[in-house]
């Protein structure tokens, strides 16, 4: 494992002049960002991409204006259910209701790494929420997470039936509940900790910020697009440099760090599974330690498996749409379905 060394614009030869109060070119090379232009290299000012907005004193929901995007008809600016509908329940004690997401995918990937590891517990039911039709707003799924987001999952093994939901507390919970995962040494314990919270802070920005306006906004705008780049690859870089050093993400073992970050930087960038394949905008190549640990957490039997379920788009063989049995795998994918007819 090597550390990637980055020297900007500048940097080096100040170094070499041995000029060490020389910050000329830290303003130099941040001005010198690629520019988020998808169509031409050339730069432009920022913020002339859009016209000009005074947001008003107050704001109020035009719903018939809301932008028009991917999700934008589930988008609004109130909470609770908007149907009645009750959450299906299988034989198991753990029922998840989710979907492939990067988030949905972490505590897939948990659940069928327990149940690799001998956790017989850990056995679950996977119900199918589609996000897009708005699933997470009915009755029984607000009852579970009143945020509406995936992945939310009920414990009926505790004598109260016990709700979690946020997919860094589900991590937290299962690997405490199962003493897996998540190291019992105290410094280690706090350093998985670390990462794992890490990545609930940062990830926003992935998502709500470069993969919204990057991928889904109904327009490109220049500085939205510089402005979470710019953040996105940072955040790539302090991963890359924690992996110089290190065979996973928190140290020497797997742990649930691994487990939450993998899904959004290292299958989603990457592998270039989310947000139209940014691989090439991002140059994601660079990140060599990354892109080895990417590559073996993506090996791991219990990962390929715990991507497969709720996934609803892609590859039908690769779909898994409801999982309630081990043998779902080898008989319920959605090209076996498909072929059935």
């Amino acid at each position: 494992m090597k550390r990637r060394e980055i020297l900007y614009p500048g940097e080096a030869a100040a170094a070499s002049h041995g000029n060490a109060h020389n910050d000329d070119w830290t303003a130099h090379a941040r001005h010198s960002i690629h520019s988020a232009n998808l169509s031409s290299d050339k730069r432009e000012p920022n913020m002339t991409d859009t016209p000009e907005y005074t947001p008003p004193e107050v704001w109020v929901w035009d719903k018939d204006d809301s932008p028009k995007w991917r999700y934008g008809n589930v988008n609004r600016p109130i909470a609770g259910a908007t149907h009645e509908k009750e959450l299906a329940r299988g034989k198991h004690p753990l029922q998840l209701y989710s979907l492939a997401t990067p988030n949905g995918v972490k505590v897939t990937i948990m659940l069928e790494e327990l149940l690799a590891a001998g956790h017989s517990g850990a056995e679950y039911d996977a119900w199918l929420i589609r996000i897009g039709e708005g699933d997470q707003f009915g009755s029984g799924f607000v009852g579970v997470n009143p945020n509406s987001k995936i992945p939310a999952l009920m414990d009926y093994s505790e004598q109260t039936p016990r709700r979690v939901f946020e997919s860094g507390a589900i991590l937290l919970y299962l690997a405490d509940k199962f003493g897996a995962f998540l190291p019992t040494d105290r410094g280690k314990r706090t350093e998985a900790l670390n990462w794992l919270f890490w990545q609930m802070g940062s990830t926003p920005y992935l998502g709500g910020g470069f993969g919204h306006f990057y991928a889904y906004a109904p327009v490109k705008i220049k500085y939205a697009i510089d402005r979470f780049t710019m953040e996105l690859k940072r955040q790539l870089d302090v991963l890359d440099r924690q992996l110089a050093d290190n065979q996973f993400i928190a140290g020497d073992e797997y742990t649930i760090a691994d487990m939450a970050i993998w899904p959004w930087y290292g299958n989603g960038m990457v592998n270039g599974a989310s947000y139209n394949d940014p691989r090439k905008f991002l140059q994601t190549h660079e990140y060599k330690n990354l892109t080895r640990w990417t590559k073996e957490i993506g090996k791991r039997p219990a990962v390929k498996r715990g991507r497969m379920v709720n996934r609803a788009s892609g590859p039908p063989e690769e779909q898994l749409r409801e999982r309630h049995d081990v043998s779902d795998f080898e008989t319920k994918t959605q090209d076996k379905i498909e072929a059935r007819g």
